[in-house]
């Protein structure tokens, strides 16, 4: 559509959708989002909602967010300060005015500011009226009359309370209207949604367009508006996909690539339950998923399916990898090829579970009794996910042994455009299979990886035996023989570090010495990339190494580091990573940036940060 009078061009936007638990907050930030990837903005999303199913109406614990950072240029973080802020009630407000500037644009459902709201989310007076919200640009929309006026209106078969249901989506088409976009993708949506109840689609429809055509009643001074250009994209097929469905196909690309079937073993726990649900759905491409009773019976009908020839994995968060962490140790003893991803939430305990983290590094590397090394990878973005269960699948496969992938909520549950690849021009997977009638032994190995050959229970000639007990070498006979088992805990210990020499060397954004080395590894690389360039800017020495690769690391990571003066780990948890390279590494001095919040990192924090480091 054209551009309205008085619009102003921005090359990227940041908008949050608020509102009660229940209000559908997740939904219109969705539908918002892809909206934006439909009109060809790059973009990532962040969802952030509370614990509980239906916490308490109108309380600051129970408020419910989806945030979209989109723009022209590429979107490389979560965004931090909101041009537009949408709230359904006052204690959405309340807990977002933190994340508001200067002329942020504040749109709330006037009709929700009474006397009993204000005072039950701890509002001593009307932020409306009290000048508290001076220098924000305020849109009051009474949601609630103009949704009954227009039900009424029309005459429509709909009571009141089912319409009222569709306050997201007046407040909805208000935004699309503000940002100079269509409602079609969204009317689009609901009507493959409710096909099979065209009068819910119907009522959506109208509500949606009552608030899109709202913006003509509004005063003239509030009658601006905004326009982000499309950004500049690589010719191809583009989805909006958070990080969780990558994963997903990411493992499906390698079970193709491996020519192997799939098998997902797993128990539903937040944030990874939409991997499980979204392999669910792929039968036809070769996908076997089983909800176990609980997570160790996923694991271990993981390695089951492992042991009989399948591209295995199990997903989870951090309580569940607790639970797996026998059956992990069994994974590493078998040698079987088994993806492990868990998608970090906030802990101990159950800690926070909606809530992201980058705590549970440490557990992955060494959550197990005795020596038990095996791959830990991190995935960077939401369609990183892909490339990295990928990656998973085939170091695990190649190099016989497991592999933990970690990502969190925050990349699981967030959506970043994903330019979809051609399977076919993905690198081949090649499982070490041992050839049928030869003089098969066990724990015989490949001289170059020390992995182990693959034998397909079944396949003729390859008879054998393995299983939690310590093997002799070669033979997998049981033993306990003091020297063999010596030999044993090094051999698989080394196998996982000949794998430094089948991946990537460590990059570094920007010069390759300096002043300073930003190390990050994780969900957080996109901010940390951005504060770097801004550094860069002011001619600052400031460089980022972010690693995908943590077990092993890249050969080239010592040679990285002895180029700077001083190195930072940012990272949000107390620690972890930074633990890890003073123990791998221990020559070098290392600074932190901690943040434990379960918010991502801010841009100024960790501007700050490197200003003291260099001012040092």
């Amino acid at each position: 559509m054209s551009k309205q009078k008085n619009t102003i061009e921005l090359d990227s936007a940041v908008v949050k959708f608020v509102g009660d638990s229940g209000d559908g907050m997740q939904l219109t930030g969705t539908l918002f989002a892809d909206t934006c990837a439909y009109d060809g903005n790059d973009l990532t999303t962040f969802p952030d909602y509370p614990a509980e199913i239906r916490p308490p109406a109108n309380t600051i614990a129970g408020v419910s967010g989806f945030q979209v950072y989109f723009g022209s240029k590429k979107i490389l973080s979560f965004g931090e300060k909101l041009d537009v802020l949408v709230c359904l009630n006052p204690a959405s407000l309340k807990a977002n005015l933190k994340w508001t500037k200067k002329d942020t644009v504040i749109i709330v459902d006037s009709d929700e500011f009474n006397e009993q709201t204000l005072e039950k989310c701890g509002y001593s007076t009307n932020p409306l009226t009290d000048e508290s919200l001076k220098g924000r640009k305020i849109i009051q929309v009474p949601v609630t009359t103009l949704i009954k006026n227009k039900i009424a209106e029309l005459n429509l078969n709909v009571d009141n309370k089912t319409a009222l249901r569709s306050r997201n989506m007046l407040v909805l088409g208000l935004t699309l209207r503000l940002f100079n976009k269509k409602t079609n993708y969204v009317e689009n949506y609901l009507s493959e949604k409710f096909a099979s109840k065209q009068i819910i689609a119907d009522v959506n429809k109208i509500i949606l367009n009552l608030g899109y055509e709202y913006y003509n009643q509004l005063p003239e001074t509030q009658k601006f508006s905004f326009f982000v250009p499309p950004a500049k994209l690589e010719k191809g097929k583009y989805k909006n996909v958070n990080g969780n469905t990558a994963t997903a196909w990411g493992l499906l690309a390698a079970a193709e690539r491996a020519h192997l079937n799939l098998f997902l073993g797993s128990y539903p726990i937040t944030p990874a339950t939409e991997i499980l649900v979204e392999l669910a759905k792929h039968k036809s491409l070769g996908a076997r998923v089983f909800q176990a009773e609980d997570e160790i019976a996923g694991i271990c009908s993981a390695i089951g399916a492992s042991f009989a020839g399948a591209l295995a994995a199990t997903t989870t968060s951090g309580p569940g990898l607790s639970l797996k962490s026998e059956a992990m140790g069994l994974a590493v003893m078998t040698e079987l090829p088994l993806v492990i991803v868990n998608v970090q939430r906030g802990g101990p305990s159950t800690g926070l579970p909606t809530k992201s983290e980058q705590a549970d590094l440490l557990q992955a590397l060494w959550g197990r009794n005795g020596e038990a090394p095996m791959i830990v990878m991190a995935a960077d973005s939401p369609a990183d996910c892909f490339y990295s269960a990928f990656w998973a699948a085939k170091l695990s496969v190649e190099h016989m042994t497991p592999c933990v992938l970690l990502t969190d909520g925050s990349l699981g549950n967030g959506s970043e455009l994903f330019k979809i690849p051609d399977v076919n021009t993905m690198p081949e997977i090649k499982p070490p299979f041992a050839k049928p009638n030869t003089d098969y032994k066990p724990y015989a190995r490949n001289p170059e990886t020390l992995a182990r050959y693959w034998a397909i229970p079944g396949t003729e000639g390859l008879r054998h035996r393995i299983g939690g007990l310590e093997k002799e070498n070669i033979t997998g006979i049981v033993t306990t023989d003091p020297d063999n088992h010596e030999l044993m805990v090094k051999l698989r210990a080394e196998k996982v570090q000949r794998i430094a020499n089948y991946i990537p060397e460590q990059d570094v954004f920007g010069e390759p010495e300096g002043d300073l080395l930003v190390v990050s590894w994780g969900g957080t690389k996109g901010v940390i990339r951005e504060s770097v360039i801004e550094m860069q800017k002011e001619g600052r020495k400031v460089s980022h190494a972010h690693f995908k690769y943590i077990m092993p690391l890249p050969k080239n990571t010592e040679q990285i580091f002895s180029k700077f003066k001083k190195i930072i780990v940012c990272e949000l948890n107390n620690g972890q990573f930074v633990v890890y390279l003073r123990a791998v590494l221990p020559q070098f001095k290392y600074y932190q940036a901690n943040k434990i919040q379960s918010l991502p990192f801010f841009m100024d924090e960790l501007k700050e940060k490197y200003y003291k480091l260099l001012e040092e």
